[in-house]
């Protein structure tokens, strides 16, 4: 079992987003789904590790701003060239209006 640490606030991500979170020397990407869940992955892409807090989320998608690499931020699976390596995934609960990351 890992750490919970408070990632941010839930208002802080808006639905269909997605923004950055650093801790530990580590980076991380928090998601709000439409369906107001949110899910996290690491915070680089697998390809050229940039910063995923600037791409493009269109449902369960998250696009690089780079190459336009895409992978599914709920399972971390890598969905379209130039990336062929998944993004791990980290468990998130919600609790009093903080958004909470398994590390």
């Amino acid at each position: 079992m890992g750490e919970w640490i408070e990632a941010c606030g839930s208002d802080d991500v808006e639905e269909e987003d997605v923004i950055r979170f650093d801790h530990a020397g580590r980076v991380f990407a928090i998601y709000r789904s439409p369906d107001d869940e949110y899910f996290a992955t690491d915070g680089l892409c697998t390809h050229e590790h940039v910063s995923l807090a600037d791409g493009l989320v269109m449902d369960e998608i998250i696009e690089c701003p780079k190459h336009n690499g895409r992978f599914n931020y709920k399972t971390g699976e890598a969905k379209g060239a130039p990336v062929c390596v998944n993004l791990r995934t980290y468990r998130v609960k919600v609790e009093g209006g903080a958004v909470f990351v398994e590390v």
